[in-house]
């Protein structure tokens, strides 16, 4: 096969290896200390060299531009919807507000500065995990299964899938059925994704988009990246998040003839190496970047520029990437339509709201299995997240405190019913301790000082960098490994602080997030991926845009049927005296839910 053009240029003038990344977004030029990065720096078992060569990806004709998605709508009709997004410059087709400059930076966090080390190597002490411990490992593997680590790393050994292919790297192909399985589950939960798969298939919308995904890799993710080859994309696949792919799904896929390049506790250099492989593969020139946390997109930025002039567009999820993604707009250095995802109303609801405060529960019980009833309980935050984990845990008898910088969710929390205090005000007396602000340094070691014996911290927000874990890495304290993510720190004087996942997203590293939801954002993105691809040339410009309102209604509209729900219909005169259309969108854009 000959070799991309364009790839040999950019090996030419690029170094072979991924650097990380410095300053403090991409459109910085120094001093960037990127939080995944910092994140997956943590306690990960350095590896030696190793070697790989680059691998073979697959090639299709490039799919033929289309004004719009046709889609079959739910009474049979064919449906076409003309979508365009806003920008920070305006609306584009539909109607929509220009954002102001504070509304840019709503929702997205401050990227850390460079962590410091604090005093001498961590004390650390490891006991004999029990059954039980082991089952309370929630990677969603199974105990004895290809999850367990391995001493050989998967970049080190050959693998082939029943087809013959080479093209992945994964810890044990031959736990493919262990995936399927799990896949099969995660598809009876995720009615949304599922449709548009059925609605979708024929025409094939997604043809001729080779796509670079970079997400968290479980079975309900899959269902995603299946979806998009379904509807005729070809994917390339690397996990966001080096602690919570899930083993056993990653080689469904690969057996299923998906490049997939991720395994469970993946040192830095693996992650790295896994992403530059679902970008640089021979006869292979992404086209579309699906990402989160804006990974995939950094390496495309600074290691093949030249490749990203030629993206069709990008589509974020996540706080972080979307903030790296305005840093690049209005540094001029996007050069791609990209789509806001994390901002829209279907997700920011039911990702954010509805998903935690269920996976909160079932984070604390696995790791802790302890008692709601009674406890008392600092959310710190009383955002999306904040407000879920709040209402489980008053519904589950906890006597909750709330902080808060804001005085608008403040005054929220008030009139929910919540006492808004400062942290250090009941720090000395609360049993858990849950972070959701997406800030730094919101636990620091003061408050941690001050924590009762057996106080339980873990973070909810995006950022690992919540809870000042550098800051426990001291030669007084010594770190007592429970169980699988859950560790004691013990002070001088006997004390001991119960610390979940180390510090990062406790309901990612400990639980599960509810199939449902996922198939909320999934379908989202996959809408975003189809209107980006198809939409004509002019469209969208080199910008970051909101999803349209429309989008986020049709998603919906795919939902609700797994209820039982029946929508009303508009007549044509309320239509015309509400100055609405009948199949919407119902809600101006400035509409807050």
């Amino acid at each position: 096969m000959a070799s991309n053009a364009a790839f040999n240029e950019e090996k030419e003038l690029q170094p072979s290896t991924m650097h990380r990344p410095s300053g403090s977004g991409f459109g910085a030029e120094e001093g960037y200390e990127e939080q995944s990065s910092f994140e997956r720096r943590e306690n990960v078992r350095s590896s030696g060299s190793r070697g790989g060569n680059g691998a073979r990806g697959r090639q299709s004709k490039a799919g033929a531009d289309q004004s719009s998605l046709k889609i079959l709508g739910g009474g049979g009709d064919s449906q076409s919807f003309q979508m365009a997004a806003l920008t920070t410059d305006g609306a584009n087709v539909m109607d929509g507000t220009k954002m102001t400059g504070k509304e840019l930076h709503t929702s997205r966090t401050e990227s850390p500065g460079p962590a410091k080390m604090v005093g001498t190597k961590k004390k650390y002490r490891s006991r004999s995990a029990s059954a039980s411990s082991l089952d309370s490992a929630s990677s969603g593997s199974y105990t004895g299964s290809s999850s367990e680590e391995d001493d050989a790393s998967p970049r080190e050994v050959i693998q082939k899938n029943s087809g013959g292919s080479s093209d992945f790297c994964v810890r044990k192909i031959n736990q493919h059925s262990y995936g399927r399985r799990e896949i099969e589950i995660a598809e009876q939960e995720m009615p949304g994704i599922m449709a548009l798969r059925h609605k979708a298939k024929e025409d094939r919308p997604l043809k001729g988009a080779k796509i670079v995904v970079c997400t968290h890799i479980n079975a309900q993710t899959a269902v995603l990246v299946e979806t998009l080859v379904t509807l005729g994309a070809q994917v390339r696949w690397a996990a966001c998040n080096i602690y919570s792919t899930q083993n056993e799904v990653a080689a469904a896929l690969a057996e299923a003839g998906v490049p997939v390049f991720a395994w469970r506790g993946e040192n830095e250099e693996d992650f790295w190496w896994c992403i530059d492989k679902t970008i640089s593969a021979e006869s292979w020139q992404p086209n579309m970047i699906l990402d989160d946390g804006g990974d995939a997109t950094h390496v495309m930025v600074k290691k093949y520029p030249a490749v990203f002039k030629l993206m069709r567009g990008i589509v974020e999820e996540s706080v972080t990437g979307v903030h790296r993604l305005y840093q690049l707009s209005q540094s001029n250095k996007l050069s791609v339509p990209a789509m806001n995802v994390n901002d829209s109303v279907i997700k920011t609801k039911y990702d954010n709201l509805y998903s935690c405060r269920e996976s909160i529960l079932d984070s604390l019980k696995r790791t802790t299995d302890i008692m709601f009833g009674g406890k008392q309980v600092v959310v710190c935050g009383y955002g999306q997240v904040g407000k879920g984990c709040c209402q489980s845990l008053k519904n589950m008898g906890c006597v909750v405190f709330v902080t808060e910088i804001d005085p608008i969710c403040a005054l929220q929390a008030c009139m929910d019913g919540f006492q808004v205090v400062k942290l250090s005000e009941v720090v000395q007396k609360v049993d858990i301790v849950i972070t959701a602000t997406g800030n730094k340094n919101v636990v620091t070691r003061d408050n941690m000082d001050k924590m009762k014996n057996g106080c339980i911290v873990c973070n909810m927000g995006h950022s690992n960098t919540e809870i000042d874990v550098l800051s426990l890495k001291t030669a007084d304290l010594t770190w007592e490994k429970v169980r699988s993510q859950v560790d004691h720190v013990i002070w001088p004087s006997g004390k001991r602080m119960v610390l979940l996942a180390e510090g990062r997203r406790v309901n990612l590293s400990c639980s599960s997030v509810p199939s449902f939801v996922v198939s909320i954002t999934a379908a989202t993105q996959a809408l975003a991926l189809i209107e980006l691809f198809n939409a004509p040339s002019g469209r969208y410009k080199a910008d970051v845009y909101l999803m349209p309102k429309l989008m986020d209604e049709f998603v919906s509209s795919l939902h609700i049927s797994a209820f039982e729900a029946h929508l009303t219909e508009l007549s044509e005169e309320q239509a015309k005296y509400m100055g609405l259309s009948k199949t919407g969108p119902f809600k101006p854009n400035y509409y807050r839910y």
